[in-house]
């Protein structure tokens, strides 16, 4: 059947938070605030505005480029083949992280985006904006992919489990907890090679599409399957690929919050008598 074999084509749409870019231009986004912000406070100005365009772009090519690899194998008689989606996939993860992570992050991806704020690696006021414009990115690919093969429904690129939507929301939330963990790794700790970020997550998001495709499709991003979804109508196990990836994302980014202080004397870690406050100090560094 369609869905079923489409759910077998896996896929994925990922995110990365590039060390700290607010922190880099502190001075410059104070200083415009000032001049654009309005009276009310709020918190949109120039750049975060150009943050989000972004993040929209940054989206769109990934989903399209992406979901374009399902839609073309499925028309044209699998000719990329399963192998072939994976390394596109992969690849546009890294080109999209190396173009636009020194502008927004590069999130492209709500799991990633809430799972920073939880950890207070990014500020819970620009989420909602952040989220919405990656939607926005990848409903727009989708659309886009449809208007170009004619909205057969046959080329739906969305996500679909190829058995129990239990079994599809394990893997989604370890293949996502396996991803986030490794942004975390690359994109905020100091130690780490941070020019590599890019080929880290892309090579993270190939490994995790080749072995959970076929199973759940390999989303790890709501709005990678929320896009498709929203242009085809099609709302079948949605939830799985919203509530599997978040979770998995939180998961990831705290478990390795905690285990990169484990070089440090217990009182030092805790002295402050926050964790979190110490954390957050330590990975603005």
């Amino acid at each position: 059947m369609a869905e079923a074999s489409e759910a077998n084509n896996g896929s994925h749409g990922v995110a990365l938070d590039v060390k700290d870019d607010e922190l880099n231009h502190k001075d410059h986004t104070n200083s415009v605030s000032k001049n654009i912000t309005d009276s009310s406070g709020c918190f949109v100005t120039v750049p975060f505005m150009q943050k989000l365009v972004a993040e929209i772009a940054g989206t769109y090519f990934l989903i399209f480029a992406g979901c374009g690899s399902v839609v073309v194998n499925t028309a044209r008689n699998n000719t990329i083949t399963f192998p072939g989606i994976s390394i596109v996939w992969g690849l546009a993860v890294m080109v999209v992280v190396y173009s636009v992570g020194h502008i927004s992050g590069a999130h492209l991806n709500p799991a990633v985006t809430i799972a920073f704020a939880s950890c207070k690696r990014f500020p819970w006021k620009q989420v909602p904006a952040y989220i919405s414009a990656q939607v926005l990115g990848a409903t727009l690919a989708s659309g886009t992919l449809r208007l170009i093969f004619n909205g057969h429904q046959d080329h739906f690129a969305g996500t679909l489990p190829n058995g129990t939507d239990v079994q599809s929301l394990v893997l989604e939330f370890i293949i996502t907890f396996y991803l986030m963990f490794v942004i975390s790794g690359v994109a905020t700790d100091n130690r780490a090679i941070g020019e590599l970020a890019g080929l880290a997550v892309g090579a993270t998001v190939l490994l995790n599409v080749m072995f959970a495709g076929p199973i759940s499709g390999a989303s790890m991003n709501p709005a990678r399957s929320l896009g498709p979804a929203i242009v085809s109508s099609k709302y079948k196990s949605l939830w799985v690929y919203i509530v599997g990836p978040i979770s998995g994302a939180v998961a990831g980014a705290w478990v390795y919050n905690i285990i990169r202080f484990t070089d440090k004397p217990l009182r030092e870690i805790t002295k402050s008598g926050s964790f979190l406050r110490n954390s957050n100090r330590n990975g603005s560094n």
